[in-house]
């Protein structure tokens, strides 16, 4: 007999164990998909190294960054430890507490901010050699085009043109030559190599060098020109960073020289004023026979929370000031990473001796 609820199955109302096939293929797939990322993450992580020229293990930097978290909180540890058995009316629960904020978030905290570091220290690295290869590409090209002159394909001018003073253009330009004897086209060599590196003059050219190759055209004249230039690109923005060297002049002075100074003349004039109001607190002859009542009670800003929101604004003032230098003078704040703590070491340098010297200078007169 024709049974109707065969005819009105829905898919839901499958068998159990078909059901169960489905759920664990969509989490079988979910789970591969999961490791091509993660797969795919290590791959960018190591070719991220690879621009920077750093051969380093992932996992095994994963493991050092792992230890010395560790070691941090061990000390830590131990240092709550002493810390709980020296002093009296702590709860256990405060002892728990602690011990689960220093595993838990300091220990991931520690990991975390590790890795910031690296990747900031990777990144320097990476920008560091691209101007290593964009202050030498004009002479490595001039010397390709000479090879070529001479009659060498551009593949052979572009080894013979190698040099030891190159440094990490030679070692690029040696991997393209191994690329292409193992059978990688030539222009797809270059094109890797440029794209390895946020490099606007290397990218173009490359890419007028792969244009020329295959037009057929004069390719020594092409690289002479491509050199000639780079060589006038770069005396442009020298002399745009001449131009603004007065706004230069006056950042670092106002920020080196005039900020230290200033600082330490208001804290000392603060301990005056304090001094001062100490000293005048407990009379009030003068007061009432001015017939103006004046009180100096009241704490206000100590010596030391103005030492402290001194120190802290330098360091920002000089971080900040440092980013601005490099942008007008070299157009990006990469540049200006080596003035940071040069900055930051001389303004504190000048702050204490300057509040030494007019804490001395205003003692012989209050």
């Amino acid at each position: 007999m024709f049974n109707l609820k065969n005819l009105f199955r829905k898919k839901s109302d499958a068998p159990k164990p078909e059901r169960r096939i489905e759920f664990f293929k969509k989490k079988y797939r979910k789970a591969q998909q999961k490791k091509i990322t993660s797969e795919e993450r290590k791959q960018r992580l190591k070719d991220y190294l690879e621009r920077a020229g750093v051969e380093v293990n992932p996992q095994k930097l994963f493991k050092l960054f792992f230890n010395i978290a560790v070691l941090i909180n061990l000390v830590l540890s131990a240092w709550l430890v002493y810390h709980f058995s020296t002093a009296y009316g702590i709860s256990w629960g405060t002892i728990f507490a602690s011990f689960f904020v220093l595993w838990i978030l300091i220990f991931l905290l520690l990991i975390f901010a590790m890795w910031i570091m690296f990747y900031i220290a990777v990144d320097l690295k990476i920008f560091r050699r691209k101007v290593d290869i964009e202050e030498v590409l004009p002479d490595f090209l001039q010397l390709t085009a000479s090879n070529i002159n001479a009659g060498m394909t551009i593949d052979r001018a572009l080894w013979f043109a190698v040099r030891p003073r190159f440094g990490v253009l030679a070692k690029e330009i040696e991997m393209i030559a191994k690329e292409t004897m193992s059978g990688v086209d030539l222009k797809l060599a270059l094109e890797r190599f440029a794209a390895r590196y946020d490099s606007t003059i290397l990218k173009r050219s490359v890419s007028m060098i792969n244009e020329g190759v295959e037009a057929g055209g004069e390719i020594g004249e092409l690289l002479n020109r491509i050199a000639i230039n780079i060589q006038e690109q770069r005396a442009m923005l020298k002399e745009m960073s001449a131009n603004v060297t007065t706004y230069v002049i006056f950042i670092t002075f106002a920020t080196v020289v005039a900020a230290p100074f200033l600082f330490a003349l208001s804290g000392v004039l603060i301990e005056v004023v304090q001094n001062l109001g100490s000293a005048l607190g407990g009379s009030s002859t003068g007061a009432s026979t001015a017939g103006i009542a004046l009180s100096f009670s009241g704490t206000g800003v100590t010596q030391s929370d103005f030492r402290i929101f001194a120190v802290v604004s330098l360091v920002l003032t000089s971080l900040f000031s440092a980013m601005m230098i490099s942008t007008i003078k070299r157009g990006n704040i990469k540049s200006g990473v080596k003035y940071i703590p040069i900055f930051i070491s001389i303004s504190l340098v000048l702050y204490f001796v300057g509040q030494g010297v007019a804490s001395k200078l205003l003692g012989l007169f209050f």
